[in-house]
């Protein structure tokens, strides 16, 4: 079986090099690895472009900027157009030290048809995991002091336990989709540029009477630099707009449960804004 693999890049030409590399040493399975430039800077962007080439991969570029979703969604749409029945999605700081990841991924969608996504054991450089994930309940959000209080207190975590397993949510730094889902849905939702993409798609498998499922036999590391992540403010201008877009649009909340979660969130990113100014100052 051939299998279409995703990697989006946006001046990270370097870590698309190693991504690659464990990428091209994949057994069991072929690929086409598909690099999709979302408008990075003009070294990054003929960096990749010369890296496809050399690498036998399909390069696309993005005419604009215009997020995560939308950008991988150039991907996904070639995928389609092409006829593959699976695809990965892989950030360029993901690493495959097993050489049959894709194929463990593989033989669990054959396996359970009712599964649109499928998420591996993701560990960090530190070895944190990062997979499955769990919904933030409502009441967790809106009462944010109490529920950051009970997270110091009693090491809540958003992450479940090892077993393989059906789950809500999982990270989109690295998952794998049936594309006849991806189809029905209509592709990935453009309306959010960064940020709350994996809520969305969890609520948009349960929509789909479909089931999103972890397997915890097949690991990949995901090699992410928190201090490259930019700008602090401008960073949570955009969750704010993602996050609020998703709990209008996907959560199921009432009228007057948004009132009150939007008014706890103003409160809460302006404190937000306010610990990251005094920091500055100091």
């Amino acid at each position: 079986m051939k299998v279409a693999v995703i990697v989006l890049n946006y001046n990270s030409s370097a870590d698309c090099r190693k991504c690659i590399s464990h990428l091209k040493r994949q057994e069991g399975v072929e690929i086409e690895i598909i690099i999709v430039d979302n408008r990075s800077r003009e070294d990054d962007a003929l960096a990749v472009k010369s890296l496809a080439a050399e690498q036998d991969c399909t390069f696309i570029a993005a005419k604009e900027n215009r997020g995560y979703n939308a950008g991988n969604n150039i991907g996904l749409r070639h995928a389609a157009e092409k006829g593959y029945e699976y695809a990965l999605i892989a950030n360029p700081d993901m690493e495959f030290p097993q050489r049959d990841y894709i194929a463990k991924l593989v033989n669990l969608m054959e396996s359970k048809p009712e599964v649109a996504v499928c998420g591996s054991n993701i560990v960090t450089t530190e070895g944190h995991r990062q997979n499955p994930k769990r919904y933030t309940a409502y009441l967790e959000e809106l009462l944010w002091p109490i529920n950051g209080l009970c997270n110091l207190l009693f090491r809540k975590s958003f992450i479940l336990d090892v077993a393989n397993q059906y789950c809500e949510m999982l990270m989109g730094s690295c998952m794998f989709v049936r594309m006849s889902f991806i189809e029905k849905i209509g592709f990935f939702d453009e309306n959010v540029f960064l940020y709350c993409e994996e809520p969305i798609l969890g609520k948009q498998v349960k929509t789909a009477n479909m089931k999103m499922f972890y397997l915890n036999d097949a690991t990949a590391v995901h090699a992410h630099v928190a201090s490259e992540k930019g700008s602090f403010v401008r960073r949570h201008d955009i969750y704010w707009n993602s996050r609020w877009y998703y709990l209008k649009n996907y959560a199921g909340y009432s009228h007057m449960q948004l009132a009150l979660m939007y008014v706890s969130k103003k409160v809460h990113y302006s404190f937000k804004k306010m610990q990251f100014a005094l920091c500055r100052i100091k």
